[in-house]
C-alpha cells in the first residue's frame, strides 16, 4: 500500500515574497523592442570591436570608415555592413564628408543600454 504525504503549506511570508509586484522599473513593449535591437547589433564580435575603436577615438571626434578596415582585418563592404547595422540600431551616427563616411557614438546610447539591463538599486 502506498501512502501519499500532503505537502506542507507555504507560510504566508513566503507567499507574500513570491507574489509581490516588481519594485523597479519594467520595460514596456516598445522599450524592450528598441533594447533588443541594440543588443542584437552589439551581439557580434566585429561590431563590438567597431564600437570600441570608435569610442577610443571619441576625443578626436568622428572616425573615418577607412580607418576601421585595417584594425579589423575585414573587407570594406563587410565593415560598411557592420557600421550600417550599428547606425540603424541607434548606436552610431554617420556623417558624409566628401567621399568618406565618418562615424561617432550616439551620446548616451551605450549608457542607456547598460542602464536598461542593470537591476535597480545595484551599484554600477
Amino acid at each position: 500500500m502506498t501512502t501519499t504525504r500532503a505537502r506542507p503549506a507555504l507560510p504566508l511570508t513566503d507567499l507574500a515574497a513570491c507574489c509581490r509586484p516588481p519594485r523597479g522599473r519594467v520595460l514596456d513593449h516598445a522599450q524592450a523592442q528598441r533594447l533588443a535591437g541594440a543588443l542584437k547589433a552589439l551581439a557580434e564580435p566585429n561590431r563590438l570591436r567597431l564600437v570600441s575603436l570608435i569610442a577610443s577615438n571619441a576625443a578626436d571626434g568622428a572616425t573615418c570608415a577607412c580607418d576601421l578596415i585595417e584594425p579589423l582585418g575585414l573587407s570594406q563592404p563587410t565593415v560598411s555592413h557592420h557600421l550600417k547595422v550599428l547606425t540603424d540600431a541607434g548606436l552610431l551616427t554617420r556623417e558624409q564628408r566628401g567621399k568618406w563616411a565618418y562615424y561617432s557614438l550616439v551620446p548616451g546610447a551605450l549608457a542607456a543600454v547598460a542602464a536598461a539591463i542593470t537591476p535597480a538599486g545595484l551599484p554600477d
